[in-house]
């Protein structure tokens, strides 16, 4: 199948040709034909499969067909958990109607609103917003949807996480009734699922990979370590192996700026981007990553999800998620778009627990390895994933841990190097060019 044959118009096909893509990902190929036809859709697939462009592509086309925005109205509404993914899905919807005379905008909180009021005030076809912002501008009367003809809930699932839900119930209760609802997602909950009753009508579903799934590109990897070594490891990795470009996540904001303080100490060059970052800071410093200025962007899980960046090798989980979930969000950022990548975790003991519920959600153990000279003197246990009773997901008080597995022992693979070298079960962190739209 090609582009061509999924009823595009030429401007659209031209933007595509522009980007190099020539055929259209699983994804795409499904919803876009069914977004076409008018139909209300519930899509979900692994993070790096072309989900924006899935509901990009087709929103151009419906908005090209028809009539012209009102002063202050928006005809397609596009909503997004984090600053970061509303900035990436603008970049794409700039690319992809470069040559269609229709006008977007992007609002998100943490910069002055008045330019963004001036933006709306000739009205846009499409708007991309966070939740928050949109409230805010909509109480100014910047913003009226009585044209809204599109609605897309993308990563809807962490919007729930982050609790937005109150937002985007009051921003539903304001849109016409007669609309076009798009739900994109990584994954799906039950919770998602309860939320759609009643949004989306009829929708087509449409599912390309199993919840909860890694990408089959990613070399998923862990590294034992006592955890008052693992900035010291993670030095001696990134210098070993010459990694250029690497996206370390933390659990929390303090974290990552003590770690991001001690790259830079190390020689490493190295950014942080977290909720405590102007969105000034925090741009400049994706900017800086994307330009390789910056070797290392050190985030908590705010980027876990939106961070669009091409042919990412390597992501570093240097503490694991509570949440085991965003184990699988947080290495989706390697791997996309079927690229090769890798995903290194350091564990210390005390993670055992979190260890245990990422192996059982991906029903497979993670290779481990020891690197010479970070010996752990605590042993962390195996995973005992077959008598382990699935937890349901749920947020948890940061550091309230599950009891450990009972202690069996372990097949450990010791390197000798930790040079990077390419194996069964860690590439050289090379990545090939895919040609379908990513996110």
């Amino acid at each position: 199948m090609s582009f061509t044959s999924l009823g595009l118009s030429d401007a659209i096909l031209r933007a595509i040709e522009e980007k190099g893509y020539k055929t259209p990902s699983p994804i795409q190929s499904k919803a876009i034909p069914a977004i076409l036809d008018g139909k209300d859709v519930m899509a979900a697939a692994q993070t790096g499969t072309g989900k924006t462009a899935g509901f990009t592509l087709p929103m151009l086309e419906i908005l090209s067909r028809s009539e012209s925005v009102k002063s202050n109205s928006v005809r397609a509404l596009v909503l997004t958990p984090t600053r970061e993914l509303a900035a990436q899905v603008a970049e794409s919807v700039e690319h992809y109607g470069k040559f269609l005379p229709l006008r977007s905008a992007v609002v998100f909180g943490g910069v002055k609103i008045n330019p963004q009021m001036m933006k709306l005030r000739r009205g846009v076809d499409i708007l991309v917003a966070t939740p928050g912002r949109l409230m805010d501008l909509y109480s100014q009367n910047a913003v009226k949807f009585s044209q809204l003809e599109i609605l897309v809930l993308d990563e809807a699932d962490r919007m729930l996480d982050m609790g937005f839900i109150r937002d985007i119930r009051k921003i539903l209760a304001l849109l016409p009734p007669r609309r076009q609802t798009l739900m994109f997602s990584a994954t799906f909950s039950d919770e998602i699922r309860a939320l759609t009753k009643g949004l989306l009508n009829q929708p087509v579903e449409i599912e390309v990979s199993p919840r909860n799934t890694t990408a089959q590109t990613v070399n998923q990897w862990i590294c034992t370590v006592d955890k008052s070594r693992k900035t010291n490891l993670l030095i001696h990795l990134i210098k070993k192996n010459n990694w250029s470009q690497v996206l370390v996540f933390t659990r929390t904001k303090h974290g990552a700026n003590r770690l991001t303080e001690k790259l830079g100490q190390s020689g490493i060059k190295a950014a942080a981007i977290h909720g405590n970052k102007s969105q000034g800071a925090r741009t400049r410093a994706l900017a800086d990553f994307k330009s390789g200025t910056v070797r290392v962007l050190v985030a908590t899980d705010i980027a876990a999800r939106g961070l669009d960046i091409a042919q990412l090798p390597q992501v570093v989980n240097f503490e694991l998620p509570n949440i085991p979930e965003d184990y699988v969000h947080r290495i989706g950022r390697t791997g996309r778009a079927g690229a090769d990548g890798q995903a290194v975790s350091l564990v210390s003991a005390d993670e055992a627990p979190h260890l245990q519920e990422i192996e059982r959600l991906l029903k497979k153990k993670l290779v481990r390895e020891v690197i010479d000279g970070f010996e752990t003197g605590h042993d962390v246990p195996e995973s005992n994933i077959a008598s382990m009773p699935r937890a349901k997901s749920k947020p948890r008080p940061q550091g309230q841990n599950r009891p450990a597995a009972k202690k069996k022992s372990t097949h450990t693979k010791r390197s000798h190097s930790g040079s990077g070298q390419r194996n069964e079960h860690r590439p050289s962190g090379s990545a090939t060019r895919s040609n379908k739209p990513g996110n």
